[in-house]
């Protein structure tokens, strides 16, 4: 099960490249159900995401970099591309910042996964989050994947 919140940031907190950061590209060869690949910086994977935006169910299978390779130019869409950077919050939790390259170059998203939804509904975020997304979906990974928007 994912539980996480989504946020639109307008300004980059000050520290963020000094965080862990990893280099994703990311497709998608179904977006109802979604069904994604993605490449972390040398990992490969294959997920599953059922319906739903505050929680839902995730399921991941390791991919071959041959498989990831073989799947990609089978993907509907556009290929994201996005710099991850993870930043710790209070409470053990953590920000993954994504800084959006190509397509979306610009374009900046905060998720925060929880263990519940008590959890995620009580969670207050810190002052450089903007707007919450999380309820809607054009600013999900497989929504942005369809064409390119303008935000």
């Amino acid at each position: 099960m994912e539980i996480e919140r989504k946020y639109l940031v307008k300004t980059l907190p000050p520290d963020y490249t000094r965080h862990p950061l990893h280099h994703i590209e990311q497709a998608y060869l179904c977006t109802e159900p979604v069904v994604r690949i993605r490449r972390q910086d040398d990992e490969y994977w294959l997920t599953y995401k059922s319906a739903g935006l505050l929680s839902r169910e995730e399921y991941n299978l390791a991919l071959a970099k041959e498989a990831f390779s073989h799947l990609l130019p089978k993907a509907d869409g556009l290929v994201l591309k996005k710099r991850r950077y993870r930043i710790p919050l209070d409470g053990g939790l953590t920000a993954e910042l994504d800084v959006f390259c190509a397509d979306y170059d610009g374009l900046y998203l905060v998720e925060v996964e929880f263990s519940s939804e008590t959890q995620a509904l009580e969670f207050i975020p810190p002052d450089w989050f903007g707007e919450e997304v999380t309820y809607l979906g054009s600013y999900s990974n497989s929504h942005l994947s369809k064409q390119k928007q303008a935000f």
